[in-house]
């Protein structure tokens, strides 16, 4: 249902050159909030642009989307990589994680570890791993970052953040990105890639989650070298065309 929707969509986008949400979840028979994420995935998929009350034939654009809106897109494929993640800190590790709509689920997946410190710049991350401390599924410490705040995205970021950060021994990172490319790792915002940056250069082993929306895309600024990453966990095998750089690939669906 979701896929013909998807295609009514679109056949109406191109007849018309604009659409709106309560026209299409009449003909549809649904609701308006259906509507809203189908258009949600299918601008994702950079097959048209939102705009208020409706959607237009798809505008190229570098900008990121706002935190809370990007949080509802591919929620279920995120959750599974955050389990995949949190699965692997062990008992006294000391971690960093960074801002994203995914590594902030990790937190939310933790069951019954020990010592365990995490070092974040997402206020979101804090909140969820003080959580976890609160509901007795960890146990240990969460520092959050020094810096200047984005409230866009729930974050700190700037000079401080990486002056601090420079201080600490990870055992693992955990990281997001706005795009990867078998080359290299990217993001939307200077600043923040700075910080993720950072975070992998004090951590023994490095992992990217990325759903696979993000897969051979590029955004404005370039974070690192693929082949400077431990692990990437995605919930589609690595494609054919990326030759071996040295990391993991984990395909959550197939493990």
């Amino acid at each position: 249902m979701k896929d013909e929707r998807h295609t009514f969509i679109l056949e109406q986008l191109d007849k018309h050159g604009k659409v709106l949400v309560t026209t299409l979840a009449k003909q549809q028979q649904v609701t308006p909030e259906t509507i809203r994420r189908d258009l949600a995935e299918l601008e994702m998929n950079e097959f048209l642009t939102r705009v208020h009350g409706g959607a237009m034939p798809y505008i190229p654009s570098q900008k990121e989307m706002v935190y809370e809106k990007k949080m509802s897109l591919h929620l279920d494929e995120k959750k599974k990589l955050a389990k995949k993640a949190a699965a692997m800190i062990q008992n006294g590790d000391t971690i960093a994680v960074d801002v994203g709509t995914t590594t902030v689920h990790i937190a939310d997946m933790i069951e019954n570890l020990q010592s365990v410190t995490v070092v974040t710049n997402s206020l979101s991350a804090a909140s969820r791993f003080n959580l976890a401390i609160e509901e007795q599924r960890m146990t240990g410490l969460v520092i959050m970052l020094p810096g200047t705040t984005n409230p866009y995205q729930a974050s700190v970021r700037g000079i401080y953040t990486i002056e601090f950060l420079q201080r600490f021994n990870f055992n693992r990172s955990f990281l997001s990105c706005g795009g990867v490319t078998k080359d290299a790792v990217y993001d939307f915002d200077m600043d923040e890639s700075l910080v993720s940056e950072a975070m992998m250069k004090c951590s023994q082993e490095a992992t990217l989650l990325t759903d696979s929306s993000k897969l051979n895309k590029k955004s404005l600024f370039e974070i690192c070298p693929t082949s400077n990453l431990s692990t990437i966990i995605c919930d589609k095998a690595k494609p054919h065309d990326w030759e071996n750089k040295g990391y993991d690939w984990i395909n959550v669906h197939a493990t």
